[in-house]
């Protein structure tokens, strides 16, 4: 039961962030997934991508959608890619070791909090 109350809460938190700031919600759940819960790289990385199918972030995105705040266009095009990008990345993460996908992961998490502390934003492209 315990485990129960964990996943929902994290749920309901990695949402809300995925919500306020856009980032996918794995970058929090996988995490979270492999430090409360004891999984490993592959089993954390299947039960978060098994978890992002479409209507995860239908809500989000559709507020967003409401105050004119998507490109539907780029978020189609981007869709297109991702949907390929992901199968062939999940054949590709299926056979390399826990080890080095830990590493990988946490190299990406670093380079993407370095980015956004030091690098200037702008509000468009």
């Amino acid at each position: 039961m315990n485990n129960v109350l964990l996943c929902l809460i994290l749920g309901l938190v990695a949402g809300i962030i995925s919500g306020m700031t856009g980032i996918g919600g794995g970058m929090i759940i996988l995490p979270a997934l492999m430090f409360f819960l004891g999984f490993s790289q592959h089993l954390a990385q299947g039960t978060t991508l098994a978890l992002l199918v479409l209507p995860v972030d239908l809500l989000a995105a559709w507020t967003y959608y409401k105050q004119g705040d998507v490109d539907i266009k780029v978020a189609s095009i981007l869709c297109l890619g991702f949907i390929f990008g992901g199968w062939f990345g999940a054949k590709i993460g299926i056979s390399l070791p826990n080890e080095f996908l830990n590493k990988a992961f946490a190299f990406l998490l670093l380079l993407s909090a370095m980015r956004i502390l030091f690098m200037p934003h702008s509000e468009s492209l």
